[in-house]
């Protein structure tokens, strides 16, 4: 291994170097929208679609009127939408929600 971190089992085989798939939590914020339809953006260097996903949980107890955030993953931003996003005419939801993105290799 050139650089980077190894674990070894105790037999003495690896067990992680630097060819194991492995993922980072890059980015983790509490996202808030009022009632007004909205996106927000996020910046991530060096994520995209095809490294890294994107993805929200509520903080607190839904009600049964709360509707879950929706997010996209786009090359060095995640994207929060407070509405779906492919339909035009669905419901806002407003309130916080916890973003999460993470980086795989």
């Amino acid at each position: 291994m050139e650089y980077g971190l190894g674990t070894w089992s105790a037999q003495g085989l690896p067990e992680i170097d630097e060819n194991s798939f492995t993922v980072r939590l890059v980015l983790s914020v509490v996202v808030t929208f009022p009632n007004a339809k909205g996106t927000q953006d996020f910046a991530v260097p060096g994520c995209n679609p095809n490294n890294a996903i994107a993805f929200i949980l509520p903080i607190t107890t839904p009600t049964s009127n709360d509707r879950q955030f929706e997010t996209e993953m786009l090359n060095g931003v995640a994207r929060v939408y407070n509405y779906t996003r492919m339909f035009e005419a669905s419901n806002t939801s407003a309130g916080s929600m916890r973003l999460f993105v993470v980086r795989f290799r």
